[in-house]
């Protein structure tokens, strides 16, 4: 193949993941989204998230991100959880399930715990028939127009498009609870982005 040719996909790829992430303005439900900000600034406990595949890779992003705003959150493996990591998982606890089509069993399995626990669920599909959906608490329903890989099946535009509602839900959190630079500072003392903080104090 010609780089000409394989700049061109790469071109054609950038362009449908930016477009994808744009559309979402339009797409996603205000209500939604605004309750799922609401329920994770008034959630007592942890914010737990989990998925499997490239939905676990964003679910990882999600609790890294909460965790940066001081919202404390962790990530559970849906394999684990079955075999008795479940116990993490506590009454005042928010459960968020990502799953792109809402039927991923490992999750599916995860159901009757969280709901003989009283736990609040939350699931993120672009399938509001799936059975994650019907028996979520909260449903934020992300669907992009495509993938951009040729068989339109690597969740690759699907999974920066839930990545990017959940920063853009952590952003509005950062406004809703004064979140402050001195606190970032305190948990972010590394790297380039603590050095920068602790250099520029007030």
């Amino acid at each position: 193949m010609q780089e000409t040719q394989l700049w061109q996909h790469v071109e054609n790829t950038l362009q449908i993941e930016a477009e994808s992430i744009k559309e979402l303005i339009s797409t996603v439900s205000k209500s939604e989204i605004l309750q799922v900000i609401h329920a994770i600034k008034e959630c007592t406990g942890r914010i737990v998230v989990a998925g499997c595949g490239t939905s676990g890779v964003a679910a990882k992003k999600i609790v890294h991100t909460l965790c940066c705003i001081e919202r404390p959150a962790c990530y559970l493996n849906p394999s684990d959880a079955v075999h008795g990591e479940l116990g993490l998982v506590q009454k005042n606890d928010l459960v968020i399930l990502v799953s792109k089509g809402g039927k991923t069993g490992e999750l599916v399995c995860l159901i009757p715990a969280l709901k003989e626990k009283g736990v609040s669920i939350i699931t993120v599909t672009e399938n509001l028939d799936s059975i994650l959906a019907k028996e979520a608490d909260m449903i934020v329903r992300i669907q992009v127009k495509r993938e951009p890989d040729p068989f339109n099946m690597l969740a690759t535009a699907s999974t920066l498009a839930v990545i990017s509602v959940f920063d853009a839900i952590t952003i509005a959190l950062m406004h809703e609870m004064d979140y402050s630079k001195d606190q970032f500072r305190v948990i972010h003392p590394g790297g380039a982005v603590g050095e920068l903080l602790l250099n520029n104090k007030g």
